[in-house]
């Protein structure tokens, strides 16, 4: 049985065939540990939510949905959500990733909602996003997911 050491660790980095001294590692969990998505879980308990808005989440994955027929109030309710997160991440001293992020309009009609940001970058508009797996295009037809998996399966397209 191994277990794995969350205290006295070191990270170390090559590039080509130099390497830097050893670094002590002072926060986080080692990957696929057991106590990772309780602690995580536990960590993010009180992560604001909003009349306006819902969020999904699961492990480290979430989601703001806003809706609203204009899409300019839609973006206001998202951009709200999006400023009180980043009060919140500043007080737990959260770094967000904000190359992670995408703002995608789900819509049938043309144009795209106004532009949203965090810690004072935009957040990049998008036509399809991956979340938990599934892919989805801003007009909702599955297309891509579906050719995704028949490429994945070994189906000619």
């Amino acid at each position: 049985m191994s277990t794995r050491n969350i205290s006295n660790r070191v990270f170390q980095v090559r590039y080509q065939e130099e390497y830097t001294s050893l670094h002590n590692i002072q926060s986080g969990l080692p990957q696929g540990s057991i106590l990772g998505p309780v602690l995580y879980s536990i960590f993010t308990a009180d992560l604001p939510v909003s009349d306006h808005t819902l969020t999904a989440t699961y492990a480290d994955n979430t989601a703001i949905l806003a809706s609203h027929t204009d899409p300019i109030i839609a973006s206001r309710h998202l951009q709200q959500h999006l400023d009180t997160l980043e009060r919140w991440f500043k007080r737990w001293r959260i770094r967000a990733n904000e190359s992670k992020f995408t703002h995608i309009t789900f819509t049938l009609r043309s144009g795209e909602c106004p532009a949203v940001h965090l810690n004072g970058t935009i957040v990049p508009q998008g036509t399809t996003i991956k979340y938990l797996g599934i892919n989805l295009d801003r007009r909702l037809t599955w297309k891509q997911h579906v050719q995704n998996k028949r490429k994945q399966l070994g189906l000619l397209l």
